[in-house]
């Protein structure tokens, strides 16, 4: 498994291009939304796949075409 299943502060930071602070902001309502699913999360870390599907870095330029 070469790329792991969480995500932290400064990868989210890294690929939106914004603040390290904002990015835990941002971790922390993605893991908000996914405890009410039932789901267990971790502070500071946010599923890469949750992250990838509910940002715009989740849909390709073909997908967006479609909507």
């Amino acid at each position: 498994m070469s790329e792991r299943l969480t995500m932290n502060a400064q990868e989210v930071a890294d690929a939106m291009g914004i603040s390290v602070a904002y990015a835990y902001k941002i971790i922390r309502e993605l893991n908000g939304e996914l405890r009410k699913k039932g789901f267990i999360t971790i502070s500071g870390r946010v599923n890469r796949q949750y992250f990838i599907e509910r940002t715009c870095y989740g849909t390709s330029a073909q997908d967006r075409k479609e909507e």
